[in-house]
């Protein structure tokens, strides 16, 4: 037995690593089709370039690891049921389940790695590359520059763009304001057309502007301040080619620092995420307790039963009424203006407290969206986990049943199984984030789906059972056309 769980083990070990890096590479290869435009033209170093694939390759693992063990799984047991390897160890007297017990311990400790990289690693992985891809995005400002929206990204200064030419990167309808000296906008640049690029050393942005005007307030900032005129003096120069050297500060690649980022659910380990979900949890107590003393002295909510209560006992519906009586008497017993005052007051204390309402609401939903948020992230470290476990038991008992190996069949029910543990994860997290369902069940759903799955198909592999067999459903359809030209030969 020895053996023959050695042999097991080495089998599923090619196809796993193989698939796995695979899984990986085309990750990557999507993560670089979405980050495209801030990576292209920032002349980035090899060494930068890699330190950035290698964190988003680690920050991928949890995502390709479920995919990889159920895609070596299946062709793991389908190469032993095409060769009829799997046939022979049936025949020998070995069941089902002592036959993939190796690969039931193996995935079971790729389970218990995937745990441990989920919480301490991948942490750590999000934190860099999140960091990195920031730093990366804001070093050449002119890329970041969009058409028709104000970019302020430069200090100093305040860029418009009306156009941008992407073949021959000129740009057209410039405005450029100077805001160095703190004045507003009391110097202007307008050109028709231009270009802007960044010295080599990546110091200075240098902007070539053609036909334009140079507006300039010549009045300085404190005669301004003490100025009470409507109008001010200003210049304007008309140019037909000028350029303009603006000084770039912190826009190379500089390192951003990671505490900025730190805070984020997904660069947190669960024993964070359990600290940082328990003080939101108090503060949010601390202001529904504030909250609860405010109304409770808000004019327009205080109430004195002892002004009402009365003697015998009667029902709340007959309190009301009194109580409205009571009031409406006194109302009515006052002159215009004591009502009209009286009104007033009511209609700002309402107002007041509507929008205190309001302000209170909306710190509460964020609050308990952000907890939602670290919750979710916290069940995830552990559904990772039992994906990769239950990926398994869905793989080697398919695998048994279709005896199919190689690359074609495996991968095609594979991708089949993953797009659908995916698309029941995303909605299962969208819906517990957006408070539609407890974070946990959204977090746990996939699993609870896929589940009776696994245990379906091992019954059937347990069983021989040939309902997933194409072959079987082929020899049908071949014996039902046999039948029929048979039939109609006869005839």
């Amino acid at each position: 037995m020895k053996r023959l769980h050695t042999y097991l083990i080495t089998s599923f070990l090619g196809p796993f690593v193989l698939t796995f890096f695979i899984v990986i590479f085309l990750l990557l290869m999507q993560f670089l089709w979405k980050y495209i435009d801030d990576l292209a033209g920032k002349g980035l170093s090899i060494g930068v370039l890699s330190e950035l694939m290698f964190y988003v390759s680690a920050s991928l693992v949890p995502m390709a690891l479920p995919l990889a063990i159920l895609l070596a799984s299946l062709m793991t047991m389908g190469n032993l049921g095409e060769h009829n390897e799997l046939t022979a160890m049936k025949a020998s007297g070995i069941s089902l389940q002592r036959i993939i017990s190796p690969l039931i311990l193996f995935s079971l400790l790729l389970a218990c790695s995937a745990f441990f990289f989920s919480n301490y690693i991948v942490p750590i992985t999000n934190l860099k590359m999140t960091s990195l891809i920031y730093d990366i995005s804001n070093q050449r400002p002119e890329l970041q520059i969009k058409e028709g929206i104000f970019y302020n990204g430069i200090e100093g200064y305040s860029i418009r763009v009306g156009k941008k030419d992407f073949k021959t990167s000129l740009l057209h309808q410039i405005r450029i304001y100077d805001h160095t000296h703190n004045n507003g906008n009391s110097k202007v640049t307008v050109a028709d057309s231009g270009y802007m690029k960044i010295t080599s050393d990546k110091k200075y942005l240098i902007v070539t502007l053609f036909k334009g005007y140079n507006y300039t307030d010549e009045m300085d900032n404190d005669r301004r301040q003490r100025s009470s005129a409507k109008t001010h003096p200003f210049r304007r120069d008309k140019f037909e080619k000028e350029e303009i050297h603006i000084e770039l500060l912190g826009f190379g690649l500089n390192r951003s620092d990671e505490n900025l980022f730190r805070q984020q659910s997904k660069m947190l380990s669960i024993s964070q995420l359990d600290s940082i979900t328990d003080s939101l949890k108090i503060e949010l107590d601390r202001r529904a307790s504030m909250l609860y003393k405010s109304l409770s002295t808000s004019q327009i909510m205080r109430f004195k039963p002892s002004s009402f209560r009365a003697k015998p006992k009667i029902d709340s519906t007959k309190k009301d009424k009194i109580k409205t009586r009571k009031f409406e008497a006194i109302f009515d017993s006052m002159v215009i203006s004591d009502k009209i005052n009286i009104t007033n007051q009511a209609l700002t204390s309402t107002r007041d407290l509507k929008t205190y309402l309001s302000s209170a609401a909306a710190f509460t939903e964020n609050y308990e969206y952000r907890i939602r948020k670290f919750e979710i992230e916290w069940w995830r470290k552990f559904t990772l986990s039992i994906a990769c476990f239950i990926f398994f038991f869905i793989g080697a008992p398919l695998g048994a049943i279709i005896r199919k190996g190689g690359l074609g069949m495996p991968v095609v029910i594979s991708v089949v199984f993953f797009v659908i543990y995916y698309i029941i994860s995303l909605m299962g997290e969208k819906f517990a984030r957006e408070g539609m369902i407890n974070p946990s069940l959204g977090m746990w759903i996939s699993a609870i789906v896929l589940l009776p799955t696994g245990i379906f198909l091992i019954r059937k592999a347990t069983t021989d059972s040939a309902i997933l067999n194409i072959d079987t459903y082929v020899n049908f359809v071949k014996k039902f056309f046999y039948k029929s030209q048979f039939t109609s030969l006869q005839k």
